[in-house]
């Protein structure tokens, strides 16, 4: 997400740092490049005309220290005004009321409401330990309830019996006394999409709310439909009142611009972002970490919580004594190849570290394919427990055997035990004390990124 605004806005960065004061002759052409940047990446035109104006007299004449270049002095004053337009701070679900909490989630046809309404019920299960039902009110698309029904069983959810031919409402008024009666805590209403905005089926929403009374009613949309999806959150807005926002598919939205406009545009705050279809890919949204990211900076607090999330405390403590002997067997590797897996993958874990747009094109080059981790992993699994151990004992033949084993070839057995020796030699140097010269992206080897096709 936001690769697009990312490379287009550092490129303005690198202009201003030619300068010792920003004048208004300089800030008015790097404005305009950054208008246009947000314009290409699908901003609202209204959005960004705000942001220029209010960015332009915080940047003109302003004195530039010694220790800073006007490109830093910039990136601080741009950094501000993105956390304001995308909510300030992040806003928390809201399930203060008494139970059951209703949440109503709506949208589109095809945005992704469904899979996000089961998201939301894990993610209320796990964090605030409360018993949730589904109910799907999409009596429309076929096999809509069947859909909720599975993504219920699969997740060990409670959902609503499915019974034909109910309409919407009376589903609706169902599941609020099948939920009293099961002490369930919160309850969160699937409603039907709409291919586009529907008259009919928005007064259908209308009188869906009267009688739900949600606390919370978000709306799901895809944030590939970039400005298009400014207009659906307006329209929304008017008719149900919405209280927060959640944007699907941004791990394939290279642009971005539907985050920085709905907010703006629908007052009202972005609370999640899906970024795959896994039940856990489901994301706080934190105004402050995505400015980092569409400023090149990266999101190494996101990335230190998904880790925690998923590794245990004994696998940590473990890591760690490993970490200090300089010691690192492939059974530690296979951990980190599975926990790389539980993230997302290689291209979501890049995507988080600081800096990384700028050696985006040496990862291009390298081809980094996700498969490779399942490749890996399938070596490493076809080793035998002495193998993994010390490597060194691994000759022609038991590279022969460990091909055959996992069904690759010994050029893969031969690139995995060169990365291995690599991060072995790496893990040494820092533990003898030499961490601190692997503090920075320019630290990294090229044969690195090679080894990863």
């Amino acid at each position: 997400m936001f690769e697009n605004l990312t490379s287009k806005i550092e490129s303005v960065f690198s202009f201003f740092n030619k300068s010792t004061q920003l004048d208004e002759k300089q800030v008015d052409e790097g404005l305009r490049k950054i208008r246009q940047a947000l314009l290409e990446s699908d901003v609202a035109l209204s959005v960004a005309k705000e942001f220029i104006a209010n960015v332009k007299p915080k940047a003109i004449g302003q004195e530039v220290l010694k220790s800073i270049t006007p490109g830093q002095l910039l990136v601080k004053i741009v950094y501000d005004e993105l956390v304001k337009i995308l909510g300030s701070e992040k806003s928390e679900i809201n399930l203060s009321t008494v139970p059951p909490a209703k949440i109503l989630v709506v949208g589109l046809q095809g945005s992704g409401k469904t899979t996000t309404s089961a998201k939301i019920a894990k993610f209320i299960e796990k964090n605030f330990n409360k018993k949730v039902m589904l109910s799907s009110l999409d009596v429309y698309r076929p096999a809509a309830q069947k859909q909720l029904e599975l993504l219920g069983s699969q997740n060990n959810i409670q959902t609503i019996p499915i019974i034909e031919g109910q309409l919407p409402i009376e589903i609706a008024q169902r599941t609020l006394a099948a939920a009293s009666l099961s002490g369930s805590d919160v309850i969160i209403f699937d409603t039907a999409g709409r291919t586009q905005i529907d008259s009919l089926m928005m007064s259908e929403l209308s009188n869906l709310k009267k009688i739900i009374n949600p606390i919370e009613t978000f709306l799901v949309a895809d944030s590939l439909t970039g400005q298009d999806a400014v207009n659906i959150a307006s329209e929304f807005k008017k008719t149900v009142d919405l209280t927060g926002i959640i944007l699907t598919r941004i791990d394939g939205d290279g642009k971005g611009g539907a985050a920085l406009s709905m907010k703006s545009v629908a007052n009202c705050p972005i609370k999640f972002l899906g970024a795959g279809e896994k039940i856990d890919d489901f994301e706080i949204f934190h105004p402050e970490r995505i400015a980092n990211r569409i400023l090149g900076m990266g999101d190494v607090v996101s990335l230190v919580e998904k880790v925690s999330e998923n590794l245990k405390k004994e696998e940590i403590q473990e890591l760690e004594e490993n970490f200090k002997k300089g010691q690192f067997t492939f059974n530690d590797y296979l951990k980190q190849i599975r926990q790389m897996k539980k993230i997302g993958g290689m291209g979501k874990v890049l995507g988080m570290i600081p800096g990384i747009s700028k050696i985006k094109k040496q990862i291009d080059e390298a081809d980094i394919d996700e498969s490779v981790l399942n490749k890996q992993e399938a070596v490493i699994l076809s080793m035998t427990l002495k193998e993994r151990d010390n490597p060194r004992i691994i000759d022609g033949s038991r590279k022969k055997r460990i091909a055959n084993g996992s069904g690759t070839d010994i050029a893969l057995v031969n690139k995995l035990l060169k990365q291995h020796k690599m991060m072995t030699s790496m893990m040494k140097k820092m533990s003898q004390g030499g961490g601190r010269n692997f503090g920075g992206l320019d630290g990294i080897p090229p044969e690195l990124f090679n080894n990863l096709k």
